[in-house]
């Protein structure tokens, strides 16, 4: 059975959901079946809203204050189980809680999620992946048309609402790409992170 909380250097990270609208070339998912303290993220069925909640409330979080959001699958293809267990973990863990996203929430459920996660949600990091539409395309491999835009458009609304917003790429892009990304940042006034593909 999968885990549904695990640990990560210095994090514990809820794994909501194995459901994805992605399908990144680079994707850990197809390296290993697991990160961290899991052993798996693979689950047997996703699991349901109260045994996620059920896992949060009976969690150790000793050395830990901060809750993320982010596993095998994208957490916003179950928005109302996100919203639920992040109202938890700051409610009754008085945990910061994090959402690790690809920043197409809004094109899943049909609407503007953002209100909601400001509601519950003190940081979001969403995964750029490329520098431009067509690169973004490629790499990332969206169900959607036009991904970038309204993954870009998504960044934005959450810098209105959230305030802590950060893209995230990871350091395998060629140089100029990441160069293209940082200017991206600058546009945008969203801080950059460049992580270290392991």
């Amino acid at each position: 059975m999968a885990d549904i909380l695990y640990t990560y250097k210095n994090s514990v990270y809820a794994n909501i959901t194995n459901k994805c609208n992605c399908s990144c070339t680079f994707c850990i998912r197809s390296l290993k079946d697991g990160v961290g303290s899991a052993d798996t993220l693979w689950h047997e069925k996703n699991p349901s809203k109260e045994e996620i909640i059920d896992a949060i409330r009976s969690y150790d979080f000793t050395g830990f204050d901060e809750l993320v959001f982010c596993g095998y699958g994208e957490p916003t293809c179950e928005l109302d189980t996100l919203i639920s267990a992040a109202r938890i973990a700051k409610g009754e863990k008085f945990l910061k809680t994090r959402l690790n996203t690809n920043g197409l929430g809004n094109e899943e459920n049909g609407h503007n999620i953002v209100p909601e996660l400001a509601e519950v949600i003190d940081s979001v990091s969403i995964s750029l992946n490329a520098p431009d539409a067509s690169k973004y395309q490629e790499v990332t491999r969206p169900r959607y048309e036009n991904g970038f835009d309204k993954m870009v458009d998504f960044a934005l609304k959450c810098k209105e609402q959230i305030k802590d917003v950060k893209w995230s790429i990871v350091d395998v892009l060629p140089s100029e790409d990441i160069d293209k990304c940082k200017k991206l940042s600058e546009e945008t006034g969203i801080e950059l992170r460049i992580r270290h593909y392991t």
